[in-house]
């Protein structure tokens, strides 16, 4: 199960990280409307917290790899 995790840790990372690539350069070419605009945000807003997520466990298993 621990290279399911690794696996779901990972893939995660890549998606929330070309989602929030996508919406940035969709909104650079005006492709939402105004009514769109408070929903892509909240999408953008998660993406976000899932990176966040990702390298605050990168750093932990770098931390106790460090310590053995």
């Amino acid at each position: 199960m621990s290279e399911q995790l690794e696996e779901l840790k990972d893939l995660s990372n890549k998606s929330a990280r070309s989602t929030i690539a996508v919406i940035d350069a969709m909104t650079q070419r005006g492709a939402f409307k105004g009514e769109e605009l408070s929903t892509i945000g909240t999408l953008r807003d998660q993406c976000i917290q899932v990176v966040s997520i990702c390298e605050q466990l990168q750093q932990e298993e770098a931390m106790e790899s460090d310590e053995e």
